[in-house]
């Protein structure tokens, strides 16, 4: 069987390609909403960050988002952020682990 090309993408913070799996989409809807989709298919422009609140930090002091995301992310809406990021962080961390096991039960096969 043919093995599956993984999409990557990168951390607009620390620049790291990874799995897009691994990373937390931030998405700009097309009223110009800004929210994190941990789903991965809310339309709109996607910037990805790592599952780290360090990158996260770091993304809103470079503003990072500001220019992936192509609008100015106001300091409001990166407080906003900051809070559902830390309230999505397990839930993240808890959909990568289930992700990195439903892998490794394909592998086998």
């Amino acid at each position: 069987m043919k093995q599956r090309k993984t999409p990557l993408r990168k951390c607009v913070a620390c620049q790291q390609m990874m799995p897009k799996r691994e990373l937390i989409r931030v998405v700009r809807t097309p009223d110009e909403q800004v929210l994190i989709d941990l789903s991965g298919k809310k339309s709109g422009r996607g910037a990805y960050l790592c599952g780290k609140r360090s990158c996260f930090k770091l993304a809103s002091k470079s503003r990072g988002l500001d220019r992936a995301l192509k609008i100015a992310v106001s300091a409001d809406i990166y407080r906003q952020l900051e809070e559902d990021f830390i309230q999505v962080e397990d839930e993240f961390n808890a959909l990568k682990d289930s992700a990195g096991d439903k892998a490794d039960d394909n592998d086998e096969e």
